[in-house]
């Protein structure tokens, strides 16, 4: 936590490690929207095989998540993220090579390993380089920086993928380098800190810890509605339902990304001095809002249009009180020798959260868009309540989001 206090009372090597934040999201922002299209397009792989293979990005985060934990906690937060990066990096290239569905999906699950200690091992470090009264800080500018990124990088990614498969190679490319880069920021910037002492009990202990498992769960429905709606449902209602075009769309995707960049450092300053479970609970009621209000879009023409760009307005400063919260919470529940398994378990919840969106939300919108919606609404306002009734778990030093001192 030493080294010179810069913006927001947060020192130089923890914006170093945002810029190199920034520079991930660019990369993975710029091929992430054509991973599918250039299985099956440029590589000739049939659109089931695809989308196989750019699951099993997601799929084998899922395990390898709560593996990451122990890693962390022996080795380091440092060593684990940039071990991560290096297998992501591998597993991007691998991509841009793939000529065989067996080479693809070995990527792939490099890839995915990668994805699955990114998180944790990335939520550790910022947790334990930030001082305890500005990681909410810490955590909104890594937000701001990931939402940045993508947005750029989506850009970037469009105008690219334009020249073929030469393109969509290069954007595999791009992003492998842009996580050795990463690699190269923890190596150069972040002094190895000394690895705490080992606590007994690992994972058992973790799951002893009633409040820390009442927050993984209602983290992962507020994460399988606010942040799985907007990518995977909100689009194919507002395209089939409501018949707009893919530019609208885009937009949708746009508006949110800005939303968080404009909304969640003065959200994380709000938040100071405030009841954290009150934060969290504030932005699952706006996701359940954002939820009726989406689907009040259908059959209102232009009104349609506009309901759906302030449902996704409204998604993103849910967002923006959520991780407010999160995080800091986590790191303040964990005992510091097991700091690396409790992110670990609340990145599985992320990873569970949106695995669940596109594979039940798609679902229930090929049955009825008001059972889709009034079941996303409902479980997000189940959600708010359940973090309310969180709050008298907590221990005293970890209901409210610290003042840091001037």
């Amino acid at each position: 936590m030493g080294g010179a206090r810069l913006g927001l009372g947060l020192t130089r090597e923890l914006w170093l490690i945002q810029a190199g934040v920034l520079l991930n999201a660019l990369g993975w922002g710029a091929v992430l929207p054509f991973e599918v299209i250039y299985l099956n397009e440029g590589r000739g792989f049939s659109l089931g095989t695809a989308g196989l293979v750019v699951g099993t990005l997601t799929g084998v985060a899922v395990v390898a998540a709560p593996c990451a934990g122990p890693l962390i906690d022996r080795f380091g937060a440092r060593a684990a993220a940039a071990a991560s990066g290096i297998a992501l990096a591998a597993g991007y290239a691998g991509l841009g090579l793939a000529h065989t569905e067996a080479w693809a999906f070995a990527a792939a699950a490099l890839g995915g390993a990668g994805n699955g200690g990114l998180l944790p091992a990335q939520s550790t470090l910022i947790a334990g380089m930030a001082s305890p009264e500005t990681r909410h800080r810490a955590t909104a500018v890594s937000r701001v920086c990931t939402n940045a990124g993508f947005g750029v990088g989506g850009a970037i990614g469009g105008l690219v993928a334009g020249f073929g498969l030469d393109g969509f190679v290069a954007l595999f490319f791009l992003n492998a380098a842009t996580y050795l880069a990463y690699v190269g920021v923890l190596v150069a910037v972040v002094r190895r800190p000394p690895t705490p002492a080992p606590l007994p009990g690992g994972y058992r202990r973790v799951l002893r810890d009633r409040a820390f498992v009442h927050l993984a769960l209602a983290n992962t429905v507020i994460i399988a509605v606010g942040w799985g709606l907007l990518p995977w449902v909100l689009p194919t209602y507002a395209e089939r339902a409501i018949g707009v075009g893919p530019g609208l769309i885009g937009l949708l995707l746009l508006a949110n990304a800005v939303t968080v960049v404009v909304s969640q450092v003065p959200v994380a300053r709000a938040a100071e001095g405030r009841r954290r479970t009150a934060m969290m609970a504030v932005g699952a009621a706006l996701i359940a809002a954002a939820c009726l209000l989406a689907f009040s879009a259908r059959d209102a023409g232009v009104a349609g249009d506009a309901a759906l760009l302030a449902a996704a307005v409204v998604i993103g400063v849910g967002e923006c009180f959520h991780t407010a919260a999160l995080m800091p919470l986590v790191a303040d529940l964990a005992p510091e020798g097991l700091r690396g398994r409790y992110m670990a378990a609340a990145g599985l919840s992320w990873w569970i959260g949106l695995a669940l969106a596109p594979t039940v939300g798609t679902r229930l919108l090929g049955v009825s868009a008001a059972l889709t919606f009034g079941t996303c609404a409902a479980a997000a306002a189940a959600a708010a309540t359940a973090m309310l009734r969180l709050d008298r778990r907590l221990p005293a030093g970890a209901r409210f989001t610290p003042r840091p001192h001037p």
